[in-house]
């Protein structure tokens, strides 16, 4: 019985923490991706494949238009310039992102882990600050405040002094290692842009739920001469994986309920075999197979109930002391994120709960039928 109520113990436990650390994966990878390219991109409908974009300007009916839609939250101008960083005798290739003063710094404050956002209140000094990466800043030997010389390779060969402002850690490779924070004006300046002219527009929605709707409305009040694209086409490599953790989920899920299935048939056909004088009795005074089968049904429930309050303190338990102290290390450059991440959502617990009560329950109905088989006269006589 103690094996039984283990049994379910671990299996419902594991379930839970399963589905917390799933959603958990899923909701902070998604927000650093939201948090640096926010989720629909606006951009010139051309066939441009290169990391300088295409510059346009939008009407202001139709910038209001994009501002205004329902389910977007606001709408950011910016544009990509590469260059070439040069410190300290070192080289490395960027891509400086552009932003201006309406740019919304909330979540790029979480990630600085130095240093301080572009102060735009003085617009010549912000077009000499930059943020860069914890990886470009390693690799170039480089901290807050230290000058740099940028090179973009153009006609004629420009080249601009930065000081670097701060220093951000979004824990995904491919940005870390690829883009710096500037100015966007001094983009326009480079290409001989308008004020008016930007590479595109990082577009944010109220509820990512509904990110596909949303985007694919967009698409088609745009002009034709623009386009658009979802975080999740964006960032494609990073949703295909995020999307396999559902599948892994489901199969942990399926085999820790067959584990908690077994422990209960097992449990319950050792309790009918230790009962087999009280059967024989019960079947002698009268009793139907039925009556008896829910005896043993609602000494099952039980055993199954308190395996369940201890796995619920067991996994809720492990779920709420990993999510405040960040106990569980991961290799951020394999995993995105430097920890094992949690999020305990009620309605999965109270699913989960549920499910596997009922299923256990249903599924132990077909092992007590074996008290039908039993006859009262060789019961009673069963030693």
């Amino acid at each position: 019985m103690r094996i039984a109520i283990v049994g379910i113990m671990l299996s419902l436990a594991v379930m839970i923490l399963s589905i917390a650390v799933m959603r958990g994966f899923k909701a902070e990878i998604r927000e650093k991706a939201r948090g640096f390219s926010g989720d629909i991109v606006v951009l010139k409908y051309d066939l441009n494949g290169s990391f300088e974009n295409s510059p346009f300007s939008v009407a202001a009916d139709t910038l209001k238009m994009i501002k205004s839609f329902p389910g977007i939250q606001y709408a950011e101008p910016y544009a990509y310039k590469p260059g070439i960083i040069n410190a300290n005798d070192e080289i490395e290739g960027v891509v400086l992102k552009g932003v201006d003063k309406t740019y919304q710094w909330d979540y790029f404050k979480k990630i600085l882990v130095a240093g301080r956002v572009i102060d735009f209140s003085d617009s010549l000094k912000a077009r000499s600050q930059i943020i860069i990466s914890r990886h470009i800043a390693e690799r170039l030997h480089l901290k807050v405040g230290d000058d740099l010389l940028m090179y973009f390779v153009q006609e004629p060969l420009r080249k601009r002094k930065f000081v670097i402002c701060g220093i951000y850690d979004l824990g995904i490779e491919e940005v870390d290692k690829t883009y710096v924070i500037g100015d966007i004006s001094l983009i326009r300046r480079l290409n001989n842009w308008s004020d008016k002219e930007v590479g595109g527009y990082e577009l944010r929605v109220n509820d990512f739920n509904k990110l596909d709707e949303v985007a694919t409305e967009i698409y088609y009040k745009l002009p034709v001469k623009l386009r658009s694209m979802s975080i999740k086409e964006f960032y494609q490599t990073i949703f295909q994986w995020l999307s396999l953790l559902d599948i892994n989920a489901q199969v942990i899920l399926v085999l820790m309920l067959a584990v908690a299935v077994i422990n209960m048939v097992s449990a319950l056909l050792i309790m009918i075999l230790e009962r087999t004088n009280m059967i024989g009795i019960l079947k002698a005074l009268g009793s139907t197979n039925w009556s008896i089968q829910k005896i043993f049904l609602a000494n099952a429930a039980y055993l199954i109930g308190v395996g369940m309050l201890l796995g619920n303190v067991l996994g809720i338990g492990l779920g709420v002391f990993q999510a405040k102290t960040h106990f569980f290390q991961l290799d951020q450059a394999s995993y995105y994120i430097s920890f094992v991440p949690v999020e305990l959502n009620v309605a999965d617990i109270i699913l989960l709960n549920a499910g596997t009560l009922i299923i256990c329950l249903l599924i132990l109905v077909i092992p007590s039928t074996m008290v039908s088989r039993i006859a009262p006269v060789k019961a009673i006589s069963f030693k």
